[in-house]
């Protein structure tokens, strides 16, 4: 008998990539506008897909049962080890500054519409690091249970909200279009479709069942698209580019979209739900990133992660990005750019590229190839990636084609 489920793998691969990034793409997609934005994520669909099944090869070729660490250390040697550990860490802590920036703002607004409470946004962000680092001390079940409730949550408000959203969606705001900005956009639409983190621990799940393991890759990360692009019409739908609670404001203040949302519907319903719903991501997001925090620094450490060990774990985890947050709160898009642009397009992007590469052409060890084409396609892939990369390092070192004011195009 089968060991492990389909079902189940296209899930928990989903609900990886699902979550608080999907507040930032609305704002950092929508200046191109809704078409070229449509484009941006099947592009990204495809890219990280195919690197997805890349280092699903890899990791099948070698043994099911190895962790990212080991794929890499076994195809690019000790160097290659020691750079997945450097962007793997680079990676979640950035992710982890994104959520706890944003947590800030999205509690001021929940705690004003639900309890007409005015609360400064680093309260927020106080309230919510200070009580989801002791449900993390507290254990791995409880963050489990804690985490069901909130995708429970999550959908319910995701539902609710493209329900009562798309009753002031304007036709005339998505037949806007710039696509000679779409391409900033990238770094972001990317590291929201990063899943390459499941890949061995789903390989392990379905027993290294390749037919089983393709499917479940190609579904799950389908799953994501199909929400991203509803999501997408309904807040490209409500919020203008330009004005005030624009699209433009937003970007320039690093808000989520549901903070430019607010500005545009002001105090409704729709404000609240999307607020709720903002939440939710944040926190399905920032205790699954601090979970892998805390046990990649306890294997890093060798240590144990109970008593006050894993009090010190925790604190290691939380403390750096909660202080990164504080200082600059407006850093929630930029940390996600980071993350993006940087550390997942160089862990999930260039290094399964050239795993494979080591493994089919210099080791021949790889027999049967998940994607078609040989070299062109890897070349391809480390091409996409690497133009990615300097994409985010043109944007860092102030080289930037968005406007103060972009004019709408018909």
């Amino acid at each position: 008998m089968k060991e492990g489920s389909v079902l189940g793998g296209i899930l928990l691969l989903a609900g990886s990539c699902i979550g608080a990034g999907m507040l930032a793409l609305p704002v950092i997609t929508g200046i191109a506008g809704f078409v070229p934005s449509l484009f941006l994520f099947v592009v990204a669909w495809l890219f990280m897909t195919s690197t997805g099944l890349l280092l699903l090869e890899a990791n099948l070729t070698l043994g099911h049962e190895l962790s990212l660490i080991s794929i890499a250390e076994k195809t690019l040697g000790k160097g290659g080890k020691v750079l997945c550990w450097f962007l793997f860490l680079l990676l979640f802590y950035c992710l982890s500054v994104a959520y706890v920036a944003a947590s800030g703002s999205i509690l001021q607004g929940l705690a004003a519409d639900l309890f007409n409470v005015s609360i400064p946004a680093w309260g927020g962000s106080v309230l919510f690091t200070t009580i989801f680092a002791l449900v993390l001390y507290v254990g791995t079940r409880e963050v489990d249970l804690v985490n069901r409730w909130m995708m429970i949550a999550l959908v319910f408000c995701y539902l609710t909200l493209i329900a009562l959203g798309s009753r002031h969606i304007q036709a005339s705001n998505l037949t806007v279009y710039h696509w000679k900005y779409a391409y900033m956009a990238l770094p972001v639409v990317i590291i929201s479709f990063g899943f390459h983190n499941m890949i061995p621990s789903l390989a392990m799940y379905l027993k290294g069942d390749r037919r089983r393991l393709f499917i479940t890759v190609v579904i799950g990360s389908s799953i994501p698209l199909l929400v991203y692009l509803v999501w997408e019409v309904v807040m490209l739908g409500i919020i203008p580019i330009g004005g005030r609670a624009g699209l433009l404001e937003a970007l320039d203040q690093g808000q989520a979209a549901t903070s430019a949302l607010r500005g545009v519907v002001g105090k409704s319903w729709v404000n609240t739900v999307a607020g709720a719903f903002a939440l939710f991501a944040i926190i399905t997001s920032f205790l699954a990133q601090q979970l892998s925090i805390v046990d990649f620094l306890a294997d890093g450490f060798k240590m144990a992660k109970v008593g006050v060990k894993r009090f010190f774990l925790i604190g290691l985890s939380i403390t750096p990005p909660f202080v990164f947050a504080l200082l600059y709160p407006g850093v929630f898009i930029q940390a996600l750019n980071w993350a993006g642009g940087f550390s997942a397009v160089i862990l999930f992007g260039i290094m399964p590229a050239l795993m494979v590469w080591v493994l089919r052409y210099k080791r021949r060890l790889s027999k049967v190839p998940l994607l078609p084409l040989g070299r062109p396609l890897l070349i391809l892939v480390l091409c996409i990636a690497s133009l990615i990369f300097l994409i985010e390092l043109a944007q860092e070192l102030g080289f930037s084609v968005i406007p103060p004011q972009v004019e709408a195009v018909p």
